[in-house]
């Protein structure tokens, strides 16, 4: 499926859902592409998994800022392939540092750069123990099978919406 298809069907998928996440955070390894970068040479040319630049391009479209948290050891690697892909812009902050947090420390500071609150935040990623301490932090987590797809997205909206709405009944 190519780019402007993805974007297409995500649009769709975005506008079937009346509360939006303000900001999407990615891990990158395993979730918007199908390796490990500290096992890569900057030479190579990096690949996305299909769907996720043409969510990206639909995310801002919509509006929807995104952010990485990654804890790759090779921050360098990572941000020369988002370059060579095109994409490092589409990024409002990049957390991308090895750390033994599981992710939190990343949130934290993304939280500090962007001020959106974690309940108005969406994350994806591969691993089980990222999802577990980032959820607790009271944000809406979704763990990845084989990256990040059009499924994906729309399970994620379909958790944001459902804590959007737990949270504004209990208010």
């Amino acid at each position: 499926m190519g780019d402007d298809k993805v974007k297409s069907e995500a649009l769709e998928v975005l506008g079937s859902f009346q509360v939006l996440p303000r900001l999407i955070v990615f891990d990158l390894d395993y979730t918007l592409w199908p390796f490990y970068c500290e096992c890569r040479s900057k030479q190579v040319m990096p690949s996305l998994y299909p769907h996720v630049k043409g969510i990206l391009n639909a995310l801002k479209d919509k509006g929807v800022d995104v952010a990485i948290a990654s804890r790759s050891p090779t921050a360098d690697i990572a941000k020369t392939f988002l370059d060579k892909l095109g994409i490092r812009s589409m990024f409002v902050a990049q957390e991308i540092f090895s750390s033994w947090t599981h992710k939190t420390e990343h949130f934290q500071r993304i939280n500090w750069r962007t001020r959106v609150p974690y309940s108005s935040m969406l994350f994806f990623d591969d691993e089980n123990r990222n999802i577990q301490a980032v959820s607790k932090m009271g944000v809406s987590s979704i763990l990845v099978g084989k990256g990040f797809t059009l499924g994906a997205l729309r399970e994620g909206l379909k958790k944001f919406s459902e804590n959007s709405a737990s949270s504004r009944s209990s208010q």
